[in-house]
């Protein structure tokens, strides 16, 4: 039998097992990941936030997996989750700091209001950034979706997003087509599907089917990808509030080759001893 060490964080109910790999390696297989993950017979989580000591010049490594067991380039509502893990147990007396994700660098920073704020990187649009096969680059593209056509905007926010419009977030068909958009076969690594409503130019709602973890109850790398497809469409201005089902998320864009970026809660729920 052996024990593991966690932390139960979540981020507007996003919620995470994370755990520190700075001293000693993480060596969890995708099944343990699973069992780990299940909500019944495990801990119960969306994903498994990894810290580790940084391999560049940043001044940690994040990794991420999915309930799934499958490992994935980047979660938003994670790292803002990260930063407050970090601090609390004494890794880090930073207020910034810089972290090493498979989808690139993120910057998370404790505000003074008690929020996090990140800056998410710069959105990619080519097909292959994405990867999406078949795409354009379009702000809108077809997607044929069991003989529906779904109108979808494709980006990476580090890591796959598909945003569709839908006239009422609530009654969104997320159950059914989101498992469909998610598995498709032009996104050969998959991809979070984003259903979103626009109120008004600074207000949206938004549910997302998350790769590997079915809808969630928010998804940060979700709503930077919403906002971004909802400022290049000219939908939405610069600054938005994004009411998920577990909370809003503030986004700012300015288009271009800026970063994304990102300012919402994140806590510790608890800790404890896992044996497996």
């Amino acid at each position: 039998m052996t024990t593991l060490r966690f932390t139960k964080m979540e981020g507007l109910g996003n919620d995470f097992v994370v755990v520190d790999a700075t001293r000693t390696p993480f060596a969890l297989s995708p099944e343990q990941i699973r069992r780990l993950a299940d909500r019944r017979f495990g801990v119960g989580c969306d994903q498994v936030l990894v810290v580790e000591t940084a391999r560049g010049d940043a001044d940690f490594g994040y990794r991420i997996f999915n309930a799934d067991g499958s490992e994935v380039e980047q979660c938003g509502n994670g790292a803002r989750c990260f930063v407050v893990y970090v601090r609390e147990h004494r890794l880090t007396d930073k207020q910034v700091i810089r972290v090493e994700t498979l989808g690139g660098l993120v910057v998370p920073a404790l505000e003074a209001d008690g929020e996090v704020s990140v800056d998410m990187g710069v959105p990619r649009f080519a097909p292959a950034d994405i990867p999406f096969i078949g795409g354009t680059g379009a702000i809108v593209e077809p997607l044929d979706v069991g003989g529906r056509t779904v109108e979808i905007s494709a980006l990476s926010m580090g890591n796959p997003h598909a945003v569709q419009l839908v006239d009422d977030v609530d009654a969104a068909p997320v159950a059914k087509l989101g498992p469909r958009i998610e598995a498709h076969p032009r996104f050969p690594k998959r991809v979070n599907a984003g259903f979103m409503e626009i109120i008004d130019r600074a207000t949206i709602r938004l549910r997302v089917y998350e790769r590997g973890a079915g809808e969630t109850l928010a998804c940060g790398t979700g709503a930077c990808a919403a906002v971004v497809a909802g400022i290049r469409r000219g939908l939405l201005d610069a600054h938005v509030r994004v009411h998920t089902r577990g909370g809003p998320l503030t986004i700012a864009w300015s288009g271009d080759a800026s970063p994304v970026m990102m300012k919402g809660p994140a806590r510790t729920v608890f800790e404890g001893d896992w044996r497996y």
